[in-house]
């Protein structure tokens, strides 16, 4: 089932510089809805106000992390089937299972390109 472009998309990190980086290149892919959030604790705050089609996320943050706000939304019955993009800067396999047992939809390490970004966004909600 393909995603509409005016889904509310939510991006978490706490660098401001990436937060403008993932709005700039959700923007220039079509999406017209983009919020964010610097930590897990302040995304679950939006989360609760706004339904959201997709939260991209950071895994290190603080003081919550991307991966306890992953198993946060999945163990809250309103919001278990947000799909949830993580993102890390470290490519190691025990944090992709760990990621993809906690519920994340896909995975992506940083540093990315839009071409990739997007091939994960494609895999996550369709064609766009």
């Amino acid at each position: 089932m393909a995603a509409g472009l005016d889904i509310n998309i939510l991006i978490v990190d706490d660098r401001q510089t990436m937060l403008r980086i993932l709005r700039n290149l959700l923007l220039e892919f079509g999406f017209k809805n983009v919020d964010d959030a610097t930590d897990g604790s302040n995304a679950l705050v939006k989360l609760a106000q706004k339904t959201y089609g997709l939260v991209i996320s950071d895994w290190t943050m603080k003081p919550m992390s991307g991966l306890d706000l992953l198993r946060e939304i999945r163990s809250d019955e309103a919001l278990n089937a947000t799909p949830f993009l993580m993102m890390t800067p470290e490519n190691k396999t025990e944090n992709v299972i760990a990621a993809r047992q906690a519920g994340a939809s896909g995975y992506i390490v940083k540093p990315f390109n839009a071409a990739m970004l997007k091939s994960k966004l494609f895999a996550i909600l369709g064609e766009f």
